[in-house]
C-alpha cells in the first residue's frame, strides 16, 4: 500500500499550480465574473489560526466558483503600515520597513503552503510608494473638492502610541491597539468629511439587506445615527449670543427649565470670562476633559455639572433658564448643547434632582395624570400636551411638527436632521504611514504638493525613536522643501495618514495592481468591481466597512469608480478559540499553523477549520477534531489505493446502460445525492461542515459496497464515477490530496480546472422510502414502503404496524394524516 505522504504531495501540487498559472486572472476569459476576497492581513510575522480559517473559507468559495464556470478573481495583499511595525522596530533594533517586508515574505510562504488559489500577480503592499502615491492623489482631489479639511479640534490621544485615535478606535475609554487609557487633547488635524455622505451611507444599507448580516447593517445604522428633529435658538440673557440646540423632542420645549453645555462648547469660556464662576467652571472643564467620551454617555454615569452664572431664554415661555456645564453632554452630537427637560428626560431628571432645579410637566399619559411631588423618574413616553399654551390637548407626536412650524415662522428654529456620525480624523503623529501631501508656507499657507511630485515618499533613512515619537519632524531632508507656489523655504506636513485609509480602497486597487500610471484601469475596475463575496471578522463592522463604503462613494464622485458599494455580499466568520478563549500569545493559548501543517498537512488543517463549526460561529480548536480530519483523508487515500486496479478516468456522475443491481443503484443514488447536498450547502451560506459530512457519508458507502461492486458488471464504472465526483466536490476543501488521487486515476487535466459535477434528479429516486408513524403526533414506529406507494397502501401498512395498533386499541380514530414518502399521523381520542 502506498503511503499518504502529504508533505511531498502538497509541495508537488503547489509547484504545479504555480508553473501552470492555474489561478492567474484574465477578464477576457469566458464566464460571469466572480470577485471573492478575504480581508487582507497585517504582516505581523506569522499567520494565526484565525487567518487560516478566514482564508480557507475564501479559497473554498474561489475554487467552487471556478468549477461552476465563473471567471474568478481571488487576490491577496498586505495591510502593511501601522504601529506594530514601529513598536517591533524599537524592540528588535531594526527598521519598520525591513521588519515589514521580511514578515510579508514569510507569511506569503505560509499562505502558499496552505494551497490557497490566489493570483499572486495582483499582490499589493500598502507601504509601497507605488500604492500610497495614489492615496496621496485621492487626498489632493478631496482637498480640492473640500472633502478634506484641517481644523483645531478635541481629539482622542493615546499617550503610549503618541498619536491621535478616531472615535471608532476608542473602545471603552482605551486605545483599540494597546489598551492604554485615552486622553483628550486639542490639536490641529486633517479630517475627511464623511458626514457629507451620511444620508447616502445610511440609505444604501437597504441595498445590502440580501447580502450582508443584519447585525452588521444594524451596527452601521446605529453608528451613523440619524435623528430627525429641530434646531432651536436660545438667546443668552444680557449677552449678544444665542445657543443653538438640536432636539428630537420639540414637543417638550415648554418643559425646558435649564440648559446643559458640553465642557468643550466654544461658548463656555466666554460665558464665565471675568466672572466669579470662572475658576470653578475652568476646574470642572479641565477635569471632565480627561474623562473618556464613552464613559460620559453611560446610563449609570453620575451626573455632574457646574453653574456658569448665566441664563438663556426659553423662546416659547420666556422663562430664564440657568446655563450649566454638564459632564454627560458631548460636542460630538448635535450642537454640544442640551435643552434640559427634567420631567421628560431621565438624565435631566437626575441632574435636576442633584442640583435642585425646577421641573415642569408638559406631557401627560394618555390615561391618568402625573404629579411632580410623586414622580420618581422622568415620563418619556408619547402622550397628551399639557402646560404648553395653544398646544394643550394635542397628541405629543402631532405637536412636534406644529411646534417646529411655530418656531420656524418666528425665526426661532427650523426642522433639522442630525447624525451621530462625525467626520473622520485621519492625522496620525507616527512615522510608519503614508505621508500627507501638503506643504506649509509662511506666505502661501497650506499648499498642496503638485501631482507631478507624487509620491511624497516616506524617508527610510531614519531611526524610530525609542519613546515612539515620530522621527519625521526631525528629518530635515524630508521636512525642509521650497514652496511649490512661491519658491520660498517651506516645510512638509509630518503627520501621516490613518492606516484605515489604505484599507478603504485596496480591494479596487487589486484590479490594476501593476498599473503605475493610474490607480484603476477603467475597464478592469468596471469589470471586476464590486466584490461579489467579502469575508472577514465582525470586529470590522464599523471601522473598515463603513470607511470603505465612504471611499467608494467619494471616488465614484471623482470619476474613478462607477459603482456605489464595494461589497455585494459579506460573510463575518467566527473566531478560533482554545479552551473557550480567543487565541492570544499573551494568554499562551495559541496553536501554531506551521506546526499543524508539519504534523498533519495543509489539507487536514483546512478540512478541520471548515468542518468543526459553521463559518459564522466560533470554532473551538480540538486536537481530537484535527486527528479525525486526518483519519478521514487517510481513509480516502486507502480506499483509492485498495481500488487502484478497477478505477479509471470515466468522469463524474456518469450514465450507465442497462439495469443496475441493488448495490449499484444505491451507490449511484448516493453519488448524485452527495453532489446535490454539497452544492446546496455551499450555496446556502457556505455551510461547509454539513457538506463535508455528506462526503464522509459517501466514503462510508464506498467502503461498505466496494467489495461487491468491484466484481459486478457496472461496479468498476460506478466506483470510478463516485470517487471522481467525491474528488471534485472535496477538492475546494482539500485540494492537494484530491489532485494527487485524480492524477493517479489517469486524468490528464488538473482538477483545479475541472467543472463541477451535474447531478441527475432521476438518479436520486429510490425504490423504497422510510415512513415515520405517529399517534397523536408522538413517534411510535416507522415502516419501509415502495417509493411509489399510494396513500391508501401506506395507511393500510401503518395500521397493521404492531406499535401503532397497540396505541390506538380501544380508541376512536378522529382522522388519519398521510404524507406520502414521509409520515403517517393517526389522531385518536
Amino acid at each position: 500500500m502506498r503511503h499518504y505522504d502529504f508533505k511531498q504531495i502538497e509541495e508537488k501540487w503547489q509547484q504545479a499550480w504555480e508553473e501552470k498559472a492555474c489561478f492567474r486572472t484574465d477578464m477576457s476569459r469566458d464566464g460571469e465574473k466572480y470577485y471573492v476576497l478575504e480581508m487582507f492581513p497585517y504582516p505581523s510575522g506569522r499567520i494565526h489560526m484565525g487567518h487560516v480559517r478566514n482564508y480557507s473559507i475564501g479559497d473554498v468559495v474561489a475554487r467552487y466558483k471556478r468549477m461552476q464556470g465563473f471567471n474568478v478573481f481571488h487576490p491577496m495583499g498586505w495591510d502593511a503600515f501601522g504601529l506594530p511595525a514601529e513598536n517591533a522596530a524599537i524592540k528588535n533594533n531594526t527598521h519598520p520597513a525591513k521588519w515589514t517586508y521580511e514578515n510579508i515574505a514569510y507569511m506569503r510562504a505560509q499562505l502558499k503552503r496552505l494551497g490557497y488559489s490566489y493570483d499572486w500577480d495582483r499582490e499589493i503592499a500598502t507601504c509601497h510608494p507605488g500604492y500610497y502615491r495614489f492615496e496621496q492623489e485621492f487626498f489632493l482631489k478631496f482637498l480640492e473638492k473640500g472633502l478634506v479639511y484641517r481644523k483645531n479640534a478635541p481629539v482622542n490621544w493615546c499617550p503610549s502610541c503618541h498619536t491621535v485615535l478616531a472615535n471608532e478606535q476608542v473602545e471603552e475609554g482605551l486605545c483599540w491597539r494597546c489598551d492604554s487609557e485615552v486622553q483628550q487633547k486639542q490639536l490641529s488635524q486633517w479630517f475627511l468629511r464623511i458626514t457629507d455622505y451620511a444620508e447616502e451611507l445610511l440609505a444604501d444599507l437597504d441595498k445590502l439587506t440580501d447580502g450582508w448580516p443584519e447585525r452588521v447593517l444594524t451596527m452601521q445604522r446605529n453608528w451613523i445615527g440619524k435623528s430627525i428633529g429641530a434646531e432651536i435658538s436660545f438667546k443668552v440673557k444680557d449677552l449678544d449670543e444665542a445657543i443653538p440646540v438640536f432636539t428630537t423632542r420639540p414637543d417638550t420645549l415648554f418643559g425646558a427649565t435649564f440648559m446643559s453645555l458640553a465642557p468643550e462648547h466654544p461658548l463656555v469660556e466666554k460665558l464665565v470670562a471675568g466672572t466669579a464662576q470662572e475658576a470653578a467652571v475652568g476646574e470642572f472643564v479641565d477635569r471632565i476633559a480627561k474623562m473618556d467620551r464613552i464613559v460620559r454617555t453611560a446610563d449609570d454615569l453620575e451626573k455632574e455639572g457646574v453653574f456658569t452664572g448665566q441664563y438663556c431664554i426659553n423662546p416659547l415661555t420666556g422663562r430664564e433658564m440657568p446655563i450649566y456645564v454638564a459632564n454627560f453632554v458631548l460636542m460630538g452630537y448635535g450642537t454640544g448643547a442640551v435643552m434640559a427637560v427634567p420631567a421628560h428626560d431621565q438624565r435631566d431628571f437626575e441632574f435636576a434632582a442633584k442640583y435642585d432645579l425646577p421641573k415642569q410637566i408638559v406631557i401627560m399619559p394618555r390615561e391618568g395624570a402625573l404629579d411632580l411631588a410623586t414622580m420618581t423618574e422622568a415620563f418619556t413616553d408619547p402622550g397628551v400636551m399639557a402646560n404648553s399654551g395653544e398646544f394643550d390637548g394635542m397628541d405629543s407626536e402631532a405637536a412636534k411638527k406644529a411646534i417646529i412650524d411655530h418656531l420656524a415662522a418666528g425665526g426661532l428654529g427650523k426642522p433639522t436632521v442630525n447624525y451621530r456620525l462625525r467626520d473622520w480624523n485621519i492625522s496620525r503623529q507616527r512615522y510608519w504611514g503614508a505621508p500627507i501631501p501638503v506643504i506649509y508656507c509662511d506666505d502661501c499657507g497650506i499648499v498642496p504638493v503638485p501631482a507631478s511630485q507624487l509620491p511624497v515618499e516616506l524617508p527610510l533613512d531614519v531611526k524610530v525613536n525609542a519613546d515612539g515619537r515620530s522621527p519625521l519632524p526631525g528629518c530635515e531632508s524630508f521636512v525642509n522643501v521650497p514652496c511649490p507656489t512661491c519658491g520660498k523655504p517651506a516645510r512638509r506636513e509630518t503627520d501621516t495618514m490613518d492606516t484605515f485609509v489604505e484599507s478603504s480602497w485596496y480591494f479596487a486597487r487589486y484590479t490594476s495592481a501593476r498599473n503605475e500610471t493610474t490607480a484603476f484601469d477603467p475597464a478592469e475596475v468596471a469589470y471586476w468591481m464590486p466584490v461579489d463575496q467579502y469575508i472577514g471578522g465582525i470586529e470590522h463592522a464599523i471601522l473598515h466597512l463603513l470607511y470603505s463604503r465612504f471611499f467608494v462613494k467619494a471616488l465614484r464622485d471623482e470619476g474613478y469608480l462607477t459603482h456605489d458599494e464595494p461589497f455585494k455580499n459579506l460573510l463575518t466568520q467566527g473566531m478560533v478559540l482554545l479552551h473557550g478563549s480567543k487565541m492570544s500569545k499573551s494568554k499562551g493559548n495559541v496553536v501554531d499553523p506551521d506546526e499543524m501543517i508539519a504534523k498533519y498537512g495543509a489539507d487536514t488543517v483546512r478540512l478541520f477549520c471548515l468542518f468543526a463549526a459553521p463559518p459564522e460561529k466560533d470554532l473551538e480548536w480540538n486536537d481530537k477534531g484535527i486527528e479525525g480530519a486526518s483519519r478521514f483523508l487517510n481513509r480516502l487515500w486507502r480506499l483509492v489505493d485498495e481500488l487502484d486496479d478497477v478505477l479509471s478516468p470515466v468522469g463524474t456522475c456518469v450514465s450507465v446502460e442497462g439495469t443496475l443491481g441493488e448495490s449499484e443503484a444505491e451507490l449511484r443514488r448516493k453519488e448524485h445525492d452527495t453532489v446535490r447536498r454539497v452544492e446546496r450547502d455551499i450555496e446556502n451560506k457556505f455551510q461547509f461542515n454539513t457538506a463535508i459530512a455528506a462526503m464522509m457519508e459517501l466514503v462510508n458507502s464506498l467502503y461498505a459496497t466496494k467489495d461487491d461492486l468491484r466484481a459486478s458488471k457496472n461496479g468498476p464504472r460506478l466506483l470510478s464515477s463516485a470517487i471522481s465526483s467525491l474528488l471534485v466536490t472535496l477538492s475546494p476543501i482539500a485540494p492537494h490530496v484530491c489532485e494527487e488521487v485524480w492524477d493517479r486515476m489517469g486524468y490528464t487535466r488538473t482538477l483545479a480546472a475541472e467543472p463541477w459535477p451535474a447531478h441527475d434528479p432521476e438518479a436520486l429516486r429510490t425504490s423504497e422510502v422510510t415512513v415515520v408513524l405517529q399517534v397523536n403526533g408522538k413517534l411510535r414506529s416507522q415502516i419501509t414502503v415502495a417509493a411509489d406507494a399510494t396513500s391508501e397502501e401506506i395507511e393500510t401498512q401503518a395500521m397493521n404496524d404492531q406499535n401503532v395498533s397497540r396505541h390506538i386499541e380501544g380508541k376512536t380514530i378522529v382522522k388519519t394524516i398521510v404524507i406520502p414518502g414521509k409520515l403517517v399521523n393517526v389522531v385518536v381520542r
